[in-house]
């Protein structure tokens, strides 16, 4: 039961659990698995703030994206941003929400082990995965909150905006199908014509081979 689950966890795991395990029109199916999760989850959220003050206890107010990993970072944190905020706010789909800021969490722990994190890209990450996270888990983020560094209770902060620009990726990946099957996967530059695809796709050398002799 939730009490159950209050007494043993907390109140935002039961929160957790209870907002993930299903969308609000349809009945809660218990499972003992799933409080574990979502407790585990909070953990390594808890762990991930912790690590990063340690590591970094001033943080730059600005920063650039440079390297592919920062992109990957920024381009998570902007999606899911948007992701939580229709899901959230439109759609009322709780579950979805949550599943799109646990991806963002395992992005970032990926990405604060590459060879050289921006500090400042990274604290920006960290502030607003508090905040996207707070509606679901309210006292856990706003210890958080009070962890990184800032004063102001987390009730009072603005909903992060999410920047359009940052979910346009450099690259995309195409699929090339051959009678309806799919053969190959290529990384193209973003917004190229429908010519320039096509000639892309016939100089690949797989395809060559798969269509040699054939009218395409």
């Amino acid at each position: 039961s939730p009490e159950e689950i209050i007494e043993k966890y907390g109140a935002d795991t039961a929160r957790l659990f209870i907002l993930f395990a299903a969308p609000p029109e349809r009945e809660l199916d218990w499972s003992d698995a799933g409080v574990e999760g979502s407790y585990r989850f909070l953990n390594r959220v808890y762990r991930l703030v912790y690590d990063f003050v340690e590591k970094y206890p001033v943080v730059p107010a600005t920063f650039e994206v440079k390297t592919e990993a920062d992109k990957s970072l920024n381009y998570m944190l902007n999606a899911v941003i948007k992701k939580v905020s229709e899901d959230v706010g439109g759609r009322f789909s709780f579950n979805t929400a949550i599943s799109s800021i646990m991806e963002l969490v395992n992005e970032m722990y990926k990405y604060k082990e590459t060879e050289a994190p921006d500090a400042g890209l990274f604290g920006k990450a960290v502030k607003e995965l508090i905040i996207i996270l707070s509606p679901f888990t309210p006292h856990i983020c706003e210890e958080m909150w009070e962890h990184i560094g800032q004063t102001q209770s987390l009730a009072t902060m603005a909903w992060p905006e999410y920047d359009e620009d940052a979910l346009i990726k450099d690259t995309v990946e195409i699929v090339v199908q051959i009678n309806g099957k799919v053969k190959e996967k290529l990384q193209v530059a973003n917004n190229l014509d429908k010519e320039s695809l096509e000639k892309i796709a016939l100089k690949n050398e797989k395809v060559q081979v798969l269509i040699e002799g054939k009218t395409v």
